[in-house]
């Protein structure tokens, strides 16, 4: 055997025996009469020790001719360490060395294989299998490994059937765009890689499957940022014969479990809030409620005072800055320009200062006085010491501006504390959305998803109006999982696809074995998929999901380490019978 213990569980207990040992020569300290080599593997460090006085030529010669990196077994004994280490388990002892062997020798690595490295993000993606071996990359594999244990345990003792769907799909037209695999034995005609198993787990429900869930890797082809990677996993659940509370229920019993067992959170029922509630004061649909300044309208009390910006904005809206009426105008001028940034793409900003003095003064003096003033800030609640920030124009653009202005201050202030966790429910989200460029209605969530009961009757009369049966989970203002009930009658369903602008023998070529199912009995069902490597990223505080995928993208969706993607032998072409046109 290569080893008798590993790297990270010998101790005082220990001391005498004799032990086998392998792994990795992390440090080398060489004091020429003694020399120490820290050996690592994926438990732990343990030191090793050299010494001229008990150590034969040989060894001491053998041990000189390692370098970091080098793989190495050793035997030796366990012996009380003289400068004890209480920063790691092994750090009461260490080994002399009575036998080495070179299992392999290593080049000098391009980057230090320690916690703090010196090597860069790109640099250690190329050489991603390195960086496996540095303790912060190593020990949130671990972690995501710990969290799906535990889910699969819940979902098990909930009765859910692990079941695995086709990876080679069909493509469909809504939502992101599709990977696609052109196919060999049919010549023009290509496999999509699924964007979720959607219409499999409805197939399952009517196989009578009852509770389904699967840790699945989907795919979209779609622009990447911190929290996106064009393969990503899902936890994917369905259930039939439930209503929506019923999946509600299951998975925040899940998702408050894994708070418990994981952060040593432990939380009541999650709050719910509707999908227009959330917009009204927070201005998107996955809050982080950890943190106030909600939204407050002030269009009665600022229109008509011959300031044209806000008399003629659609909505004037505002948030309450506890706290920061100190801030200096050199501070507030750098907020201004960072909502007149293209990603934010405000025009600008009024500020409205409740001093600690009780005096009130604002950017807009010259046209509101300060019983106009106090009048705005008594709608707000604000107090001594309170900063007012001010946003108008387009209701819709104005309010997506005013909530990115939030969630940035949350940071400045330190209001998003990644040790805290504020799970909520959105529910009641519009059914549809209607698309200027198209000129037709799009699904909010997907063609299946049902209406709710009470608004079946709007899709002949005001389409936009129908609420989805649908619902998200949120946590820490982001979206970790979302679901719907289904719609489980074929008239109703192809009343939705002709909504969505389908032809009937679009809705036949793209989803009849669907359709056909239905035909079949079949039951009542609902579902959700949560982002596995979000939920994973949150529960450890951080929230850039990269870090716990083993071997993750760029943020051109390029696998630097593997130099993927990449062209392909004209004669794989051939096969294929492709032909590349590839555009200037």
């Amino acid at each position: 055997m290569f080893r008798t213990h590993t790297n990270g569980e010998l101790n005082s207990q220990n001391i005498d025996q004799k032990v086998t040992l392998s792994g990795w020569v992390q440090t080398i300290r060489d004091k020429g009469f003694m020399m120490w080599i820290d050996l690592r593997d994926r438990y732990g460090i343990t030191q090793l020790v050299f010494d001229a006085d008990r150590s034969s030529k040989e060894l001491l010669e053998s041990a000189g001719k390692l370098g970091r990196e080098f793989v190495i077994q050793i035997e030796g004994k366990v012996i009380e360490r003289q400068s004890k280490n209480p920063k790691i388990a092994t750090g009461n002892i260490e080994i002399l060395v009575e036998k080495l062997t070179i299992l392999n020798a290593s080049e000098v690595p391009p980057f230090t294989i320690e916690d703090q490295t010196d090597g860069g993000e790109e640099l250690r993606m190329k050489y991603r299998y390195l960086d496996i071996r540095r303790n912060p990359v190593k020990d949130k594999l671990i972690f995501r490994h710990k969290m799906a244990q535990k889910v699969r345990n819940y979902l098990s003792e909930q009765n859910f059937i692990e079941v695995e769907t086709p990876v080679l799909i069909k493509s469909t037209p809504e939502g992101a765009r599709d990977f696609v695999v052109p196919s060999r034995m049919n010549p023009g005609q290509f496999y999509a890689l699924p964007q979720s198993p959607q219409t499999f787990k409805q197939l399952l429900m009517i196989g009578g499957m009852d509770r389904y869930f699967q840790i699945v890797k989907c795919f979209r082809d779609e622009d990447l940022r911190a929290d996106r990677q064009p393969e990503f996993t899902q936890i994917d659940c369905e259930m039939a014969f439930v209503e929506q509370e019923d999946v509600l229920e299951i998975f925040e019993g899940m998702t408050a479990t894994l708070l418990k067992d994981i952060a040593g959170k432990e939380f009541g029922k999650f709050p719910r809030m509707t999908f227009a509630d959330a917009m009204k004061k927070y201005g998107n649909d996955k809050p982080d409620i950890r943190f106030g300044m909600e939204f407050v309208e002030v269009n009665e009390l600022v229109k008509g005072k011959d300031f044209k910006i806000f008399d003629e904005a659609e909505l004037v809206v505002g948030i309450n800055v506890e706290g920061c009426a100190e801030y200096t105008r050199k501070q507030i001028d750098e907020l201004i320009d960072w909502v007149k940034r293209p990603q934010v793409g405000a025009n600008g900003m009024i500020w409205i200062k409740f001093q600690n003095d009780g005096v009130v003064t604002s950017s807009v003096n010259k046209f509101y006085n300060e019983e106009d003033l106090k009048k705005i800030t008594e709608k707000f609640g604000a107090k001594a010491g309170d900063l007012i920030f001010l946003m108008s124009g387009n209701e819709n653009k104005v309010r997506t501006q005013l909530s990115a202005l939030r969630m940035e201050l949350g940071n400045r202030l330190g209001l998003r504390n990644p040790k805290e966790f504020a799970p909520l429910w959105v529910i009641d989200f519009p059914l549809l959305e209607w698309d200027e460029e198209t000129n037709r209605y799009h699904a909010m969530h997907h063609p299946f998803t049902a209406p709710k009961p009470e608004d079946v009757h709007l899709l002949e009369t005001d389409p936009g109006k129908a609420r989805a049966n649908a619902y998200d989970l949120i946590l820490n203002g982001n979206e970790i999982g979302g679901g719907s009930v289904r719609i489980f009658d074929k008239d109703l369903q192809a009343k939705m696809f002709n909504l969505l602008g389908f032809t009937k023998e679009d809705a036949e070529a793209q989803f009849g074995f669907l359709m056909n199912a239905f035909q079949y009995g079949a039951p009542p069902h609902a579902g959700l998929a949560l982002g596995f490597d979000r939920l994973v990223a949150i529960l450890d505080g951080n929230e850039v999901i990269r870090d716990y995928i083993a071997f993750p993208k760029n943020n051109s969706g390029r696998d630097v380490m593997i130099d993927a993607p990449s062209s392909i032998a004209d004669e794989q072409l051939d096969e294929l019978e492709l032909k590349l046109n590839l555009k200037a």
